[in-house]
């Protein structure tokens, strides 16, 4: 599973109310979080939806650099030669800044990968190697109650390969009580890499801080839990000679990515 990165270098499950008022304990969150994992890895249809996107990055003695660009974001499922499918994300940009994009107009100051292929699985049974988990016991298990998991990564050379956030991060869900589905995600990471550095060039680090709004979306016949906004924050250097990069996301008007085709009659 792919994880998140700064390109600028970045369903289903049963109600717990059902159980009755007893609350549940992590593991059993976990294990329904997992569920609804799995329902999304294996049934989540390709989609589109409407993107705007607002980035910039701004420096010490240097013009803000700032975008707003208006595309068709796609997830696509998508047929690998091991015969498993991937979920792969792309962007079709249409405007920048109001006007009809064009290969020269592009390029923009942040963009932000890696959420819909995989954001839902930071909190699940899957990483338990490589994160520490605890569930904060607030309000209860009715509509409108919320259950909040913290997580840490604990990540060790044998194990980052298989982790989700492979950078030292920490961060929290806000679950849905009723539906046990995810409604937001925040994840801080103090070195965030973003530029890997060589011989001649140190390597770069900043702090980064990602939220991610989940909201339902009906797809064909059933519903799924989308996201609706993203934000992103990233910083490095010093308090006084710092860089900062923005990213602000909202998503809106998700259509199944169906192909349609007719059959036409031949001339007699």
């Amino acid at each position: 599973m792919k994880g998140i990165g700064l390109v600028a270098l970045l369903g289903i499950s049963p109600v717990v109310g059902a159980q009755g008022t007893k609350a549940p304990t992590l593991g059993e969150v976990l294990q329904r979080l997992e569920a609804n994992l799995n329902h999304y890895d294996a049934d989540v249809p390709s989609f589109f939806c409407e993107e705007h996107v607002v980035s910039s990055r701004t420096e010490p003695h240097e013009r803000d650099d700032r975008s707003a660009t208006d595309s068709v974001f796609r997830l696509k499922r998508t047929l690998q030669a091991d015969g498993t499918t991937a979920l792969v994300e792309s962007r079709e940009i249409k405007r920048v800044n109001g006007r009809p994009a064009t290969s020269e107009s592009v390029a923009v100051p942040t963009m932000l990968t890696g959420i819909f292929e995989g954001g839902l699985a930071v909190v699940s049974v899957g990483q338990t190697s490589c994160m520490n988990y605890s569930l904060e016991r607030s309000g209860g298990t009715g509509p409108g109650e919320n259950l909040v998991v913290r997580f840490a990564t604990v990540l060790t050379p044998s194990n980052t390969a298989d982790c989700f956030l492979q950078e030292k991060s920490k961060g929290r869900v806000v679950i849905d009580a009723a539906s046990m589905q995810v409604k937001r995600l925040e994840i801080e990471t103090p070195r965030h890499v973003l530029e890997e550095g060589n011989a001649y060039v140190e390597r770069e680090v900043g702090r980064r801080e990602l939220t991610v709004e989940y909201a339902p979306v009906p797809l064909g016949s059933e519903m799924f839990w989308m996201p609706s906004a993203i934000g992103m924050r990233t910083t490095s250097g010093s308090d006084f000679d710092q860089t900062v990069w923005t990213f602000q996301a909202t998503y809106r008007n998700y259509h199944r990515l169906e192909v349609k085709s007719r059959i036409m009659d031949g001339p007699e």
